[in-house]
């Protein structure tokens, strides 16, 4: 996902959404939408949307689970199925089944029945290469989670912190789905192995692809030095349309064995000062305008049957066609003690 700002008028709105006619959305720093439209909601509904970000997802999830009892807005978008038991078992959300959602794919709707969350867009979070450098030392980029425990990849490598972000998270559980959470041979052996080949971890995704990555655009700029992280199969599309002039191919590639499926969600907050609003705005995000205009903003696939993909997405960024999956019963019954077995492991 690209960092960009936040998109929608504030107007007279207060910080809390007290104001009837303001929704307020509390989101993640990677939330944007096309100006008009949103403007074209606002006009519609009559409601203004104020956004609020909060950090990476992991940070925003964590900080709307402390501020639950008195939120900062009405709308939280972008839990993902990495955290969904977290937020649900934390009563973060209120139940509204969104108009449309019987134009949501089967397969995105993990809280069908409950309706706390309403799929809004999938990804998949994989190791992106600097194809730049790979030629330049006549290297063969990694293809699969074995290949990064490789000596040819020595101290190559940045990843998000498991434990503060939703990408670092998820590629942790691509490596339990891989291989499995035996004592010997399985995902804590691999993170050994890749601990010994130089794996550096920083807190979230915007510090690991906008300045330790040598293939993005700030990555370049700030002089980041590793050329495989942890990021997104959509992120190349990114690189290229957001490059002056437009290069011909992405810069970066995808390592697509190393991918695991991401979900987000919104939900209505379940103390929410607008409440109506807040439905109103869900109810928009799985609209065929929005689900169209996500993806060269947020860089994620809409989930709502028949919406079209760019070309950008087809020619640089297309979808896995074989991640790493999970049932969320299992991340929820384990996912706090693989990421404290995780943190023992690798920070330690």
């Amino acid at each position: 996902m690209v960092t960009l700002s936040a998109c929608g008028s504030s107007g007279s709105a207060s910080g809390s959404g007290g104001d009837s006619k303001t929704v307020t959305l509390v989101s993640h720093d990677s939330w944007a939408a096309s100006k008009s439209v949103v403007s074209a909601f606002e006009k519609e509904s009559g409601y203004t949307v104020k956004v609020l970000k909060d950090g990476d997802a992991g940070q925003a999830v964590n900080k709307a689970i402390l501020t639950k009892d008195n939120p900062q807005g009405d709308v939280f978008f972008g839990v993902d199925n990495t955290l969904l038991s977290r937020a649900v078992d934390n009563g973060l959300f209120q139940p509204y089944e969104a108009k449309g959602l019987d134009q949501v794919g089967a397969q995105y709707q993990l809280d069908k029945g409950e309706h706390r969350v309403t799929p809004i867009d999938y990804g998949d979070i994989c190791v992106n290469y600097d194809k730049k450098y790979f030629a330049d030392h006549n290297l063969t980029p990694p293809a699969t989670f074995d290949d990064l425990t490789k000596p040819a990849y020595k101290n190559l490598l940045v990843t998000e912190n498991a434990a503060t972000s939703s990408p670092g998270l998820g590629f942790l559980l691509g490596t339990v789905a891989k291989y499995g959470d035996g004592d010997t041979a399985g995902w804590q052996s691999y993170w050994k192995k890749l601990k010994d080949n130089g794996v550096k971890v920083v807190d979230g995704w915007e510090q690991a692809y906008d300045q330790e990555f040598s293939g993005s655009a700030g990555g370049r700029k700030a002089g980041g030095d590793r050329p495989l992280v942890v990021s997104y199969a959509s992120s190349p599309p990114a690189e290229v349309v957001y490059a002056q002039p437009r290069p011909k191919t992405a810069p970066t590639g995808v390592a697509t064995g190393t991918c695991f499926r991401q979900i987000e969600f919104a939900g209505l907050l379940s103390n929410a000062h607008n409440s109506k609003g807040a439905k109103a705005f869900i109810d928009f995000l799985i609209s065929r305008r929005f689900q169209e205009d996500m993806p060269l903003n947020m860089f994620v696939y809409p989930v709502v049957q028949g919406a079209k993909v760019p070309a950008e997405f087809t020619e640089y960024g297309p979808a896995a066609k074989s991640p790493e999956t999970m049932a969320p019963g299992r991340i929820a019954a384990n996912r706090d003690q693989w990421v404290k077995s995780w943190t023992s492991l690798v920070l330690k």
